[in-house]
């Protein structure tokens, strides 16, 4: 058998002179995000209008090593092709594209992101993890989509307002160099495409954060979590959305055996940490362990709270040892916790193989960091409001190089994985130049 061994990627400059980001943010998103966010220009005769200066920010994102005018002459050859960029015009300078940056506000690019990032491997269903695009392998489980949620810090420039905003981690001797921006996502394990994001301060808690991603999740897709991120509350409300989960439990979670299933796995129960009456506590237990359905107000009241909020929860829980890694002679207990409760729709062994899925989220992190952005460099922005636009910038283009490698990968019948992220980007930016094309539209 002759193996191949892929070291390009796997993407045509013609896949790519189409433009990455007028296939992946077309205008009309871009109109629609200035119309949600109220930040339209008042002239009609500027050369920055709104979606001009959206296009910009984002090729800011893609060459992050160019000043504000090289990057502006970089691309106004495209749009000047296009009907909205004037051959008689100088480029605009560093001040007046800050200056229209400032109009847009910092609310604009996380509103595009949401109306252009979403999963990039195929409908979930039950053909789904044949029917993926591509042969996105680790997208799905069965019928679900397969997500991860993680967290990453990013440096921003140190000034007043940055650290007025955002702040230092540590104190002392021990604090950063720079202010940093806290952002967690939620990322397709297949495809590293983030779908989700929430950015805050240093001091915002990954949980913190995390709380507002959860109700963005369907019913068809799985989430899987480290054990950080588990809170009694925080499940709750991820579970509410019908979403299926896959959280290793942390150490000092208490999962009492409630059955021992035949694959080796076993039902316990999550009750809420509030509830300190140990009687009541007991009582819910036993009636777990006798079958009774904790979902039912009718039939165990004591499972609800005043608020009619449920105060406990069944769950399967999936034990298994990972060998060795220190060399000290002792292995790692895995305790993951999920809401699929019979093995006959995931058994034990596709749960774990899911779960060691959610790494693919530091690739995705690795990708952003060190091969978009570039290793160690700080954001440009010195303004809040512009460091929020900026990191959603990023996630906006990053979400368009995974997606072109998506659709690569689905004509040349590869595992994404299996196609360069850098060379992939390399390519974007040599053929970006004059050809990154802003949807042609008069100025109105």
């Amino acid at each position: 058998m002759t193996s191949v061994v892929v070291d390009r990627p796997v993407v045509c400059p013609d896949q790519v002179t189409l433009g990455v980001l007028i296939s992946q943010v077309p205008r009309d998103a871009v109109d629609d995000a200035v119309a949600v966010c109220g930040v339209r220009e008042r002239r009609s005769d500027g050369k920055l209008p709104a979606h001009v200066t959206a296009y910009l920010t984002l090729a800011l994102a893609l060459f992050p090593d160019d000043d504000y005018e090289e990057v502006a002459a970089k691309v106004t050859g495209s749009l000047d092709r296009f009907g909205v960029w004037d051959a008689g015009w100088s480029v605009p300078t560093s001040s007046a594209i800050t200056q229209a940056r400032k109009r847009l506000g910092r609310e604009l690019f996380a509103e595009l992101f949401r109306g252009t990032c979403g999963p990039v491997a195929g409908r979930a269903g039950p053909a789904a993890a044949a029917a993926a695009l591509g042969a996105a392998r680790g997208s799905f489980l069965r019928s679900w989509r397969l997500l991860a949620i993680d967290g990453f810090e990013i440096d921003v420039p140190d000034t007043p307002a940055n650290v007025a905003e955002f702040g230092y981690a540590g104190s002392g001797e021990k604090q950063s160099s720079f202010p940093k921006a806290r952002v967690v996502a939620l990322a397709e394990c297949g495809t590293h495409a983030f779908v989700a994001a929430a950015v805050g301060t240093h001091t915002s808690g990954e949980k913190t954060l995390a709380a507002t991603l959860y109700p963005q999740l369907h019913g068809d897709e799985l989430l899987t979590a480290d054990r950080g991120f588990y809170s009694w509350r925080g499940w709750q409300t991820a579970q509410a959305t019908g979403a299926a989960l896959l959280w290793r439990a942390p150490t000092n979670l208490h999962l009492p055996v409630i059955k021992i299933l035949p694959d080796g796995t076993y039902l316990s129960i999550l009750i809420k940490p509030e509830i300190r009456f140990i009687p009541r506590r007991d009582r819910l237990l036993a009636a777990a362990r006798a079958g009774t359905h904790l979902d039912n107000l009718d039939h165990i009241p004591e499972a609800f709270d005043r608020h009619g909020e449920p105060i406990a929860h069944l769950v399967r829980v999936i034990e298994y040892d990972i060998p060795d890694r220190a060399g000290d002679g002792h292995h790692e207990l895995i305790a993951l916790t999920t809401t699929i409760l019979n093995p006959a729709d995931a058994r034990a062994d596709e749960l774990a193989a899911a779960y060691h899925q959610r790494w693919e989220q530091e690739t995705s992190h690795d990708q952003l960091k060190t091969h978009l952005r570039g290793p160690g460099q700080v954001l440009r922005s010195r303004l809040p409001d512009l460091v929020h636009q900026e990191i959603w910038a990023y996630l906006i283009v990053h979400h368009a190089v995974t997606a072109l490698i998506t659709q690569a990968s689905a004509a040349a019948d590869l595992d994404p994985d299996q196609i360069s992220f850098t060379k992939t980007l390399r390519l974007i930016r040599r053929t970006a130049t004059g050809t990154a094309a802003i949807p042609p539209s008069p100025l109105d």
